[in-house]
């Protein structure tokens, strides 16, 4: 029911889903979208839900296994009339989306992946910037087991693997 919370109508709901996708970079899965739309802006997950459907239906947002992006119709249409939402819930969008969207961007910059071969698991492991790789590796493990939590580790601690090789290599 649409005039309870500060989104007064579906427009409204659809304004701010594609305000929130615009500054996502990459794919955002459905649980964070969701969270993202309703925390703290009046809108209830069903009017969401609708918005939502409803976006993917006229070309504005794909939907996709890994979640939801705005299309280049949603960004010109998107870009047009997000300054008619509410400046509080704007405010709020904005202080949600930037962690989110720091992970997300770190997270495109840090790739892992494993495969057996005859002497082991080769795992691969590298970290980019905007201009390309800054560190890439790959080492033999014993186990796939092993392989995985390299890659676990990898993820959760790129860059002072990359600070702590670097000031390895670096001393006299």
């Amino acid at each position: 029911m649409y005039g309870q919370g500060l989104m007064q109508d579906k427009l409204d709901i659809k304004i701010l889903i594609l305000f929130i996708l615009r500054r996502l970079p990459e794919r955002v899965p459905e649980d964070i979208l969701t969270e993202l739309a309703i925390t703290e802006s009046g809108v209830g997950y069903f009017d969401y839900a609708e918005a939502l459907a409803e976006l993917v239906d006229t070309d504005h947002v794909t939907h996709e296994k890994s979640g939801y992006k705005i299309t280049e119709k949603g960004i010109r249409n998107g870009t047009i009339i997000e300054s008619s939402i509410p400046y509080s819930v704007r405010s709020k969008a904005e202080r949600l989306l930037t962690p989110v969207a720091t992970n997300m961007r770190r997270d495109a910059m840090i790739k892992t992946s494993h495969e057996l071969t005859d002497v082991g698991c080769m795992v691969e492991l590298s970290m980019a910037d905007n201009k390309g790789d800054i560190i890439s590796m790959k080492l033999v493990t014993s186990s796939e087991d092993q392989a995985q939590i390299m890659e676990n580790n990898f993820r959760k601690n790129a860059e002072a693997m990359y600070n702590k090789i670097a000031e390895m290599m670096l001393k006299d």
